[in-house]
């Protein structure tokens, strides 16, 4: 059993990478962090207690929703985490999710995280 981390290098990925971290800790189990983000340099992460492997999605079948998906049952995840961010109702409507996409597809449950909030300015 393990946690599979969709990885990416924005503000929500990072926030998604240190839950993955942290739950993996908790749990006692693995880390295996799937770079999803097109041209991304492979992560080099490290905690205490955690083994991590990296595992790269096949970027000749253009779904990476779907590679990513079947690694998560290859690695039999007991968890799934990925970073989310706001989106409005047209863009949601216009553009698709993936993170709604791996929400509604995935077989293990899955933990979205979302970004920091920007520091306001007084």
């Amino acid at each position: 059993m393990t946690v599979v981390l969709a990885w990416t290098t924005t503000p929500e990925g990072q926030a998604a990478q240190e839950a993955a971290l942290s739950e993996a800790a908790r749990r006692g189990l693995d880390l295996v962090v799937v770079p999803v983000e097109e041209g991304a340099p492979t992560p080099d992460l490290h905690a205490d207690g955690v083994d991590v492997r990296v595992r790269h999605p096949d970027r000749r079948d253009r779904d990476v929703v779907g590679d990513f998906l079947d690694i998560a049952a290859e690695e039999e995840a007991s968890l799934v985490v990925i970073g989310v961010r706001h989106r409005s109702a047209v863009g949601k409507l216009l553009l698709g999710s993936v993170a709604q996409q791996i929400l509604l597809e995935s077989a293990a449950p899955v933990l979205a995280v979302k970004g920091r909030a920007p520091a306001r300015e007084a």
